[in-house]
């Protein structure tokens, strides 16, 4: 979390393919791959928490938002596809926080899971100013990836929304 606004100051002032783009772009890469490894490391040593469970997904949310909005605000990435998935993510934090008051934790499914891996992969790509080293053809395939980030990112919304509504309408068990 606290890697954001760096990233994001870095990306927006890099402009197009400056120094300070390239250092935004690895710090975003580190900064999401670390994340990972973290839930990894947290799997593996039987050390994983409700708040953890809570505060991961939110860390996700705020990088990968901010990005998105950088390279919006650099007229790299159409505002629309931030929008959609700005709106999606912040349901689903907003949606997880409320449930958190009342004890009740929806982990993430695993098309949750897979939209994130492709949303980073996606945003990676297009905060790495490849076109200035590899040339144009490289913009189509960051197309189909960010294009495949905002499918699965409704997709797994929906799928959200159906587990939390299945969630509410479930009896409660008795004491």
């Amino acid at each position: 979390m606290l890697l954001t606004p760096l990233c994001f100051w870095l990306v927006v002032s890099g402009g197009e393919a400056g120094a300070a783009r390239w250092w935004g772009a690895v710090l975003f890469i580190v900064a999401i791959s670390t994340d990972w490894v973290d839930g990894f490391l947290a799997r593996r040593n039987n050390q994983v928490t409700d708040l953890g469970k809570l505060l991961d997904p939110i860390a996700d949310k705020l990088l990968t938002g901010a990005a998105l909005v950088s390279l919006s605000l650099l007229s790299e990435l159409p505002w629309w596809v931030t929008i959609i998935i700005l709106v999606r993510e912040i349901g689903v934090t907003v949606d997880r926080l409320v449930r958190a008051n009342s004890h009740v934790v929806i982990a993430a499914a695993w098309m949750g899971k897979l939209k994130t891996l492709v949303q980073a992969v996606a945003i990676s790509l297009a905060l790495l100013p490849l076109e200035s080293l590899w040339g144009s053809w490289i913009v189509p395939v960051d197309v189909v990836l960010m294009s495949l980030a905002v499918v699965l990112t409704v997709l797994s919304g929906l799928d959200y929304v159906r587990t939390a509504v299945a969630s509410r309408t479930r009896p409660s068990p008795q004491a």
